[in-house]
């Protein structure tokens, strides 16, 4: 009765839903378990090119049953634009399922999000302002709206209408604009109506699969460096990414869980504030960025880029448990002279024996770093990995020699069928 877990091992954008979809294949149920509409996945399938922020990415099977698990926070104007935009490209979404215990999110978290970064001026986080931090932060204090309650029209109805009506006493202490609460009420009990029939009791069909030898697939969004507790705080998310967030997000126990597959970009990017040791800046960063097109999904803005971090990896590899790594976007350094990666971080003169517990320290280390010798030719045709370039295979070597875990696939192009699986 496998549970596969797909985790991000760095600051996100490591090329998940390819690697997501890629294991769909082998499995029934696919299941998002944390993060928001602030995720972006991208999947390629033959000619077509496919952007999601909600629905879980093995919805391109007609075998899959995509869930989005009690984890995540649900934008429902995001949901079924999705939605509309799927099946208006032959995509059904009908076997979707949302569970009744996920938290909804409303016009005031989105304006809350946007009051609190701008009152940080320099030091803002670079949240995506899509009220997603709100919605958990209502959710601890448990005054949230939950999916579930849209199966009682009149009483959610009178919950949306209470809660704006809280909200725009406090908006209004803050100085943000005035709500339109009617509209709200309206057009939210129009989405609930609609939301009705893919509301589910998510925990005990998950469960149910299982007990019917079905093969479970996790997805998380963001990534491990994005992680509350366990990442670059306070330039993180508001959920955890980790795979230890699986089983909350989810309804799944730890030992339900068999596979966890970490997803590393062969570099490394971030968007936003923060943090950054192996961060490149000049000539080599315009081109990773250009070849690599790295530009947010979601956001659209430019990605920071850096070498290949081994030291985040390996730290990854243990609050994660990996069993194994999919090294993604190989092809991107293709043309390279030299491929940079980082192994060590010195401070102060000193080695540091493991990745910093202080955001402020991390920015003051030193990289330590060890340059491989570019492949120089393309490798988006190789299917096999005796048929990667030597220097390819060095640097393959190279991550499983530091971290420990055996890199199982790699990525050699953006389309589904373009990755080499060892």
């Amino acid at each position: 009765m496998p549970v596969s877990v797909v985790v991000g091992t760095q600051w996100g954008d490591e090329g998940k839903a390819k690697i997501i979809d890629l294991l769909a294949e082998s499995h029934q149920v696919v299941a998002r378990y944390q993060g928001g509409h602030n995720a972006g996945h991208t999947v390629v399938v033959g000619t077509e090119k496919y952007a999601l922020q909600l629905v879980p990415s093995g919805v391109f099977y007609s075998h899959v049953t995509p869930v989005i698990g009690n984890g995540v926070v649900v934008d429902l104007p995001t949901l079924f634009k999705e939605i509309d935009t799927l099946e208006s490209r032959g995509i059904t979404c009908s076997r979707l399922k949302v569970s009744s215990l996920a938290h909804l999110i409303f016009p005031w978290h989105q304006a809350h999000d946007a009051i609190s970064e701008s009152s940080l001026g320099e030091n803002k986080i670079g949240t995506t302002l899509k009220g997603i931090g709100p919605a958990y932060a209502d959710k601890s204090r448990r005054v949230g709206i939950r999916v579930g309650d849209v199966r009682d029209s009149k009483r959610f109805k009178q919950l949306v209408r209470d809660r704006a009506t809280a909200e725009q006493k406090v908006l209004t202490a803050l100085g943000g604009e005035q709500l339109k609460i009617d509209e709200i009420v309206e057009n939210f009990a129009a989405l609930g109506d609609r939301l009705k029939p893919y509301v589910s009791d998510t925990v005990n069909f998950l469960h149910d699969a299982l007990e019917h030898n079905e093969n479970l697939l996790l997805e998380g969004a963001q990534a491990t460096f994005l992680d509350i507790d366990h990442g670059t705080y306070p330039f993180v998310t508001s959920s955890n990414p980790i795979s230890g967030g699986a089983c909350a997000g989810t309804g799944l126990g730890p030992r339900d869980i068999t596979r966890v597959v970490g997803i590393a970009k062969a570099y490394t990017t971030r968007v936003g504030s923060g943090p950054f040791p192996s961060e490149l800046l000049g000539e080599l960063a315009d081109k990773i960025v250009e070849i690599g097109r790295e530009f947010g999904t979601v956001t659209g803005r430019r990605r920071r880029p850096g070498w290949l971090d081994l030291v985040m990896l390996r730290h990854a590899v243990r609050l994660n448990s990996l069993t194994e790594i999919a090294l993604t976007k190989l092809d991107i350094l293709d043309t390279f002279e030299t491929v940079r990666v980082c192994i060590g971080y010195e401070l102060n003169d000193k080695e540091l024996s493991g990745y910093p517990d202080d955001a402020q320290l991390l920015d003051q280390v030193t990289p330590k770093y060890v340059d491989l010798p570019g492949w120089k030719k393309s490798v988006s045709s190789v299917r096999h990995y005796a048929d990667l370039p030597a220097q390819a295979k060095a640097l393959i070597e190279l991550v499983e020699k530091h971290v420990g875990v055996p890199v199982s696939i790699i990525g050699v192009g953006p389309e589904r069928n373009e990755c080499v699986v060892r």
